[in-house]
């Protein structure tokens, strides 16, 4: 794009932990075109209009640290990025999200840029985003743009897409506890907490309130008649069927009496303090509305009060005030209404209001019915009129609150079985017993609203979030079961899998996301590749799950983010030559370094970075873990491992043959390199590494050494757990390996291991699998012609390719032919073909390997399995 504007050229949602963040953001690549050389000083009367658009800007500090920074640097210069950032944060802020994390980076191309902003939620963030580049477009381009109307949509979709008040301060006080949540889908259902050990939410409903006390609490005659079998005090009543009943119900029970639904909720058809038959009537007429069936009660003469009880414990108390106007002679009940009542800022129908506005409905006409005065009648100066007598609950009184009462209120939630409960009372003095003043509970609600005691009209704010928090996880209880995150250039796979074997062989239940597949204790649930983001949240999810492997490939980490928030264990396999180099902005290995940092990054502080030892940049990240480390690796002798075993720390290694596992100077043997399927009796380096990686991991998490044994020696010994990776076969005096190497590094360390092997010719199928750079392609290529004598070529169609067909192929060609050692380099139009060319001519002495697919592995398995049947 040369023009001047800002287009936006990918958006890409990073939902956990990723290169900038712990938390989720967008990542919108931007091409800003010819305004790259135009920064914000050279734009006459920009400055001027966004900060008088976007006056609040001045609260953000932005580098240079200080209130007013960012129009400090506005003023000086900067670029069309680095503003939308800002004010992108600022709508969000505006429509009553947290500004959070942002970030502008240049790329390697000119007038590109990523801009990174923290997303409470996608949408809205999206939605943020696109207002954001207009409204900077508008100040640039010197045309109007409504500011109000923007903040408005966007808040209008705050409200709709984000979590309501009480549900967020609950997953505020979980966070801040450090416990995981999820939010399970669009509406207030979190999940905290990971697997087995999750609990859920649903507003102020936990996974422990039960549908019967849910149930008895709507009845409400049902919960008034067992909370007074039990000695709570209740007022008197009973349920009625008609006028006429209503009315005997009242004359039994005493004037004055109050009339509602018998499963109501919300106040709605309540009429209270009536005193006369036409009252009766009219009140009964209306709660029969609202409701399955109408109760008349004894009427409790005080203030309504509503308790918060978490478990045990009552933790809140609001009160509520009757709602009163005084005429002037002027103005109607109505219009004094809207004039003295609901123009009080703290009244209005958005959850941050904590007190409702007050409408003419059946009650409050009854109620100035009873003063003589209708919602046109104009009352006299100075008189008062009561309009509502019930309602208004948010005036804080908790620290008023009697401990008999306080006694009474958790007493009928546990009669009524829900752990947590609004209780509604009503008492002249909540500071002295119910009995002294004919006081009453009067309900038991289940999903009481939290918002009161948040947000209270007058009086100090209370944690009830916390309390409830508390309660699910008692005595330091974090939700968390194991997680242990693989990362790294190869190895992944067979590391990721043997970890989960190990656990399982532990007596967990494994759930394992990763390039062969979703598992859940071996069984394979889904095959291909689902190590991402949303297969690894659905292990997470599921609740028979107490322990979770999840492989994060650089891709991932770069498009996706991690799938938790932290981790017990975090693998880096290595980082060697790299791959994908080129991909996504990452254009060297300390970018690389940067990626992958990012599984060290969210290990917890009770945790083990797990690290290879022979890759120098792998072992620079051990400074950035927040807890233990332990150092993998063939050779005791490495750098890494000798200082940090001297220091009294932990290393798996190798010696005399044996797997080791050293803990200080105190070391202890696994069992040796021979008695391991997987490393082709000790041939195999690059399995070596990747078996020290998966016990080093289980090691960290306490799996005991036998049990570390068994599993080490079991895993692969039937080539069936992880058969893409160097299956070894010998037939005809010949031997035959399936291998999924395809960069660089991989096909090094294959080369090593084949070198291992006696041949008196080798011959390689071998494919350029995705999209990689030329020179990669070159260089895999020059290795192929220098390390094979026969190299058949064929084009790897599993996986997307943007290159023509052919030329990835030609690339590996053009290579192979400065090799030096290959005599026959054969170019074959698929990889099955290429196979046949070489099973079908196998000779005594062959040493030949048969690189699977980079989709799938399944191709040359199969072939293999038919050439063994056969031979």
């Amino acid at each position: 794009m040369k023009k001047k504007d800002i287009e936006f050229l990918d958006v890409v949602a990073l939902r956990g932990p990723n290169i900038w963040t712990y938390r989720p953001v967008l990542e919108a690549w931007v091409d800003i075109g010819e305004l790259e050389d135009y920064p914000s000083n050279t734009i006459p009367g920009f400055y001027e209009r966004l900060s008088t658009w976007l006056p609040t800007l001045i609260e953000h500090r932005c580098s240079p640290g200080v209130r007013g920074g960012f129009l400090q640097r506005l003023r000086e210069g900067t670029w069309p990025a680095h503003i939308l950032e800002h004010v992108t944060l600022e709508l969000q802020n505006l429509a009553g999200l947290p500004g959070g994390f942002g970030k502008a980076r240049e790329t390697a191309t000119r007038g590109i840029y990523k801009v990174i902003v923290r997303a409470w939620h996608e949408d809205v963030t999206r939605a943020a985003l696109g207002e954001a580049r207009d409204l900077v477009m508008a100040a640039m381009e010197d045309r109007p743009f409504d500011v109000d109307a923007t903040v408005a949509r966007l808040r209008r979709m705050v409200d709709r897409h984000c979590l309501g008040p009480s549900t967020a301060c609950i997953v505020d006080a979980a966070d801040d506890r450090d416990i995981p949540y999820i939010r399970l889908f669009e509406g207030n259902l979190v999940q905290m907490g990971y697997g087995a050990r999750q609990r859920r939410i649903w507003t102020a409903e936990t996974d422990r309130t039960s549908a019967i006390a849910e149930g008895i609490s709507r009845d409400k005659d049902l919960t008034k008649r067992l909370l007074a079998e039990c000695g709570v005090p209740v007022p008197e009543g009973r349920l009625v069927e008609s006028e006429d009943a209503a009315w005997e119900a009242a004359q039994d029970i005493g004037l004055p009496v109050v009339v509602k639904p018998y499963d109501g909720n919300h106040g709605r058809g309540v009429f209270t303090n009536l005193n006369s038959h036409e009252e009766v009537k009219a009140a009964y007429a209306v709660a029969q509305e609202e409701g399955s069936g109408v109760l008349v009660e004894r009427f409790v003469s005080g203030n309504e009060h509503r308790l918060l009880v978490v478990g045990d414990r009552m933790v809140a108390a609001a009160r509520g005030e009757p709602a009163w106007i005084v005429g002037d002679g002027e103005h109607t009940v109505e219009d004094l209404i809207e004039l003295q009542i609901n123009t009080d800022p703290r009244r209005g129908s958005g959850e941050d209001c904590p007190l409702n506005k007050v409408r003419l409905d059946s009650a409050a006409r009854l109620e100035i019915a009873r003063q003589g005065l209708a919602a046109d009648s104009v009352p006299p100066a100075g008189r008062e009129v009561m309009i509502q007598r019930n309602g208004n609950v948010a005036f804080d009184v908790t620290d008023l609150v009697h401990p008999e009462v306080a006694h009474a209120v958790t007493l009928a939630a546990r009669i009524v079985g829900l752990d947590v409960a609004g209780v509604d009372l009503v008492a002249e003095d909540i500071s002295r017993p119910l009995e002294e003043q004919r006081g009453a509970i009067v309900e038991v609600n289940a999903g009481p609203g939290l918002l009161m005691h948040l947000k209270p009209a007058d009086g100090k704010p209370r944690p009830v979030g916390k309390a409830i928090i508390d309660y699910l996880f008692p005595d330091g209880e974090d939700g968390r079961i194991p997680v242990v995150g693989v990362t790294g250039t190869n190895g992944k796979t067979v590391v990721a899998r043997l970890t989960a074997r190990l656990l399982q062989l532990w007596g967990r239940h494994v759930g394992l996301a990763c390039s062969e597949g979703l598992y859940f204790n071996q069984r394979q649930v889904e095959r291909g590749d689902r190590g991402d983001w949303a297969t690894g949240r659905r292990v997470l999810l599921n609740r028979s799950v107490d322990a979770a492997v999840i492989e994060n490939s650089s891709t991932v980490i770069l498009r996706q983010g991690l799938a938790y928030d932290r981790c017990q264990v975090g693998i880096v396999t290595n980082i060697d030559e790299g791959d994908h180099l080129g991909e996504h902005d990452i254009r060297d290995l300390d970018g690389m370094y940067n990626v992958l940092r990012t599984q060290v990054d969210v290990v917890l502080p009770t945790g083990t970075a797990v690290l290879n030892a022979r890759d120098e940049r792998v072992v620079e990240m051990a400074a950035l873990c927040d807890g233990d480390v332990v150092f993998f690796g063939i050779d005791p002798g490495l750098p890494a491992i000798a200082s940090h075993v001297a220091s009294g720390k932990r290393a798996v290694f190798v010696r005399d043959g044996h797997v080791v596992l050293a803990d200080g100077s105190r070391e202890t043997r696994i069992t040796e390199l021979g008695a391991i399927p997987l490393t082709e009796e000790g041939r195999v380096l690059f399995q070596i590494e990747n078996v020290l990686a998966a016990v080093g991991a289980a090691w960290a998490l306490g799996v005991p050494a036998d049990i570390i044994r068994v599993g080490v020696e079991t895993f692969d010994i039937d080539r069936a757990d992880a058969p893409w990776q160097f299956t070894a076969v010998d037939r005809k005096d010949a031997t035959v390996v399936v291998d999924g190497a395809h960069n660089l590094s991989a096909l090094r360390a294959l080369v090593a291991a084949a070198e291992r092997f006696p041949a008196r010719r080798r011959r390689i199928v071998y494919g350029a699998g995705k999209d990689r750079r030329d020179q990669d392609l070159l260089d895999q290529g020059a290795l192929l012609g220098a390390s094979f004598d026969q190299v058949v070529l064929y084009d790897d169609t599993t996986v997307p390719s943007a290159r023509p067909v052919g030329q990835a192929r030609g690339l590996l060609r053009a290579g192979a032919q400065q090799g030096g050692r290959a005599t026959s380099i054969v170019d074959e139009p698929d990889h099955a073909t290429a196979m046949r060319t070489v099973l079908d001519s196998v000779r005594p002495g062959d040493f030949i390997i048969m690189q699977c697919d980079e989709g799938s592995a399944e191709a040359s398995l199969h072939m293999l399995r038919l050439w063994i049947e056969q031979n």
